[in-house]
């Protein structure tokens, strides 16, 4: 191997081990967003037959929305690093693993890749991705940290997430062609196919998402309380205190376990998703309610734990609807 190629490679090896410990992200949230990913384009798409192109489209889904995540969670650490150095001063930037220049190009490389891949999926998914991106951009950079409106922060950071329902929806709706469709026919792109029962189970799905991921953001904004306070970040918890954050967390909770309910009742689930999703839904409310009964010494402390908690729950309920698919597609 010549000295170019050689250095070629440890080039391309630093940025991967750098991610790979960046957040220390555990291999079970890794394989869950994949599940994730292919979750929301396989309810729309139903139990037919599977053939080459639902599978380019969940594949594709797979790349621009795991790309996305990179993208999204990088460009935060680089407009948040200011509150990092107080409340999280291990990550990259307040810790000095990186610099921000180059963590600024390494996102510009995923973000790059979310528009290429949405738009090998379609055009509609390419415009979803420039709007979201320009939410995100314009959200972190200056929107939470200037507007003065109460708990704007918490109030519109799902919508990322949010993103994720809309994309997989739009994939099959703008790739496939449903039996008594309504019919979008725009010139020069692709037509959008759906019908009023898919759209029903695509706004309680973002219903669900928008619920089950503010739950979990709110105790991360408790945790983050001083950092956001000194910054003037208006989130829950420096809008109306970490007790009421608290509870409004715990509140949230029960709308989106209520909301999944709704989910397996309207739409396609059938198999196992109901049992695990109500134990899931239980044991994430048991660590919900101890937030709010713990004092102003413990609740910043506990309040990560709780955050981590809510967090798996959203992800381990798309984990679940996946394999609920999964399982009735094995079985036809």
């Amino acid at each position: 191997m010549n000295i170019v190629t050689k250095n070629a490679k440890l080039n391309f090896a630093k940025p991967l081990n750098f991610l790979k410990n960046w957040r220390s992200l555990p291999p079970f949230e890794m394989i869950s967003y994949i599940l994730m990913y292919s979750s929301v384009p396989m309810l729309a798409y139903g139990i037919n037959p599977y053939n080459y192109d639902i599978l380019r489209i969940i594949l594709l889904t797979i790349l621009c929305l795991y790309s996305g995540f990179f993208a999204a969670l990088i460009w935060n650490d680089i407009t948040d690093s200011d509150i990092d150095k107080i409340s999280h001063p291990d990550r990259p930037i307040p810790s000095g693993r990186i610099s921000r220049k180059k963590f600024f190009n390494i996102a510009l490389f995923f973000s790059l890749l979310t528009f290429i891949f949405s738009f090998l999926v379609s055009f509609w998914c390419f415009i979803v991705v420039i709007f979201a991106a320009l939410f995100v951009a314009l959200h972190n950079k200056y929107f939470k940290k200037i507007v003065k409106f109460p708990a704007y922060s918490e109030i519109f950071t799902p919508i990322q997430w949010i993103v994720v329902v809309i994309f997989g929806y739009i994939a099959v709706w703008t790739n496939f062609t449903y039996q008594n469709s309504i019919i979008l026919n725009i010139p020069f792109v692709e037509n959008i196919s759906t019908n009023i029962f898919e759209i029903q189970n695509m706004f309680l799905l973002i219903l669900f998402t928008y619920f089950a991921d503010n739950a979990h953001d709110l105790p991360e904004g408790i945790h983050d309380y001083k950092g956001d306070l000194k910054l003037g970040v208006k989130t829950y918890a420096t809008s109306f205190g970490k007790k009421n954050a608290a509870r409004i967390s715990f509140i949230w909770f029960i709308i989106s376990g209520l909301l999944g309910f709704l989910i397996y009742i309207h739409t396609i689930l059938t198999e196992i998703f109901l049992i695990p999703f109500l134990f899931i839904w239980i044991y994430t409310l048991y660590y919900s309610y101890n937030l709010m009964e713990k004092n102003e010494d413990e609740i910043e402390k506990y309040s990560i734990i709780v955050g981590r908690k809510g967090f798996n729950y959203l992800l381990l309920s798309f984990d679940l609807i996946f394999i609920d698919i999964l399982i009735q597609l094995l079985l036809r």
